[in-house]
């Protein structure tokens, strides 16, 4: 399916293609329909493929996700890493990318090792309470009960592109260990319409480690979720467990052997959360 379509294969939130979490991308998916990038996507096999149609404005695009599965409304690692792939290629300044559920501006810089560094900057997320019905089918998918959950980070909704149900664990152990029954985790994630769980372990005041289930887009677990990751800062700005603005660190993907590392800026108010990291390509299958 991918004959005579350009699939550039990149890895988002790291600088070493060993790490970070593979993203397709195709820059120009010309008269692709959903059927066709569905099948691309799932021949590709990544969590996720991203899709562009360059629009009128320069540095404007449509953008479209697809895991091996199901298309996603909004995939922060697919963006991260089409933005970089687009500055690999000359386009630079600002880039508008048009999603499902409205604008994402990303820009690309260079950070401070000298590695490309792309921010996007979300739409405006919410944030609110969990079923507790669904909290608990959560809860024994992944074999873990009640007194299993950080009390401080208790179960919510954010949503910042995608829907994420977002709680934080008692200890980085139990967060090692995570393992689900995969049937059962896709069929409540479909129900509730959320794109991941965001299982959490907070280390420090500003430094937190991540896990991701992605059953529903038939994909075990993400490496590095960056819509999560921007969920994550507007669960985190809204139940005031930081003081913005601020900057968190998310470590992700370690304990799948694919070190990610995310970063996360939260500004006053209610607007849209950034979230930067690397990209690099991938080295020839």
């Amino acid at each position: 399916m991918t004959d005579g379509v350009d699939v550039l294969r990149y890895t988002a939130f790291a600088h070493d293609p060993s790490g970070g979490n593979p993203a397709g991308v195709v820059l120009d998916a010309g008269e692709l329909g959903d059927a066709d990038m569905l099948a691309i996507a799932a021949e590709v096999g990544y969590s996720e493929t991203a899709f562009l149609w360059p629009l009128g404005g320069a540095g404007t695009y449509r953008v479209r996700y697809f895991s091996p599965a199901a298309e996603v409304p909004f995939c922060g690692h697919a963006t991260i890493a089409s933005a970089i792939a687009l500055a690999d290629r000359g386009t630079t300044g600002e880039l508008r990318f048009q999603t499902q559920n409205g604008e994402v501006r990303v820009h690309v810089g260079v950070d401070g090792n000298g590695w490309a560094l792309a921010t996007l900057t979300s739409v405006k997320p919410s944030v609110t309470a969990a079923a507790h019905d669904a909290v608990a089918e959560v809860l024994a998918a992944l074999a873990w009960s009640e007194d299993d959950v950080d009390p401080q980070l208790p179960p919510r909704t954010a949503f910042a592109g995608a829907h994420h149900l977002v709680f934080g664990v008692r200890s980085r152990a139990l967060l090692s260990r995570m393992s689900y029954d995969f049937e059962r985790m896709r069929s409540l994630m479909t129900r509730e319409g959320w794109t991941t769980p965001q299982v959490v372990w907070r280390e420090d005041r500003d430094l937190f480690h991540v896990r991701a289930p992605f059953a529903v887009g038939g994909v075990v677990e993400d490496p590095a979720t960056g819509a999560a990751a921007a969920a994550f800062g507007a669960y985190l700005r809204d139940l005031g467990l930081v003081q913005p603005p601020a900057r968190i660190v998310i470590h992700q993907g370690d304990d799948m052997g694919r070190p990610s590392l995310i970063l996360v800026d939260i500004e006053p108010g209610d607007g849209g959360i950034r979230v930067s990291g690397n990209a690099v390509p991938l080295p020839p299958r």
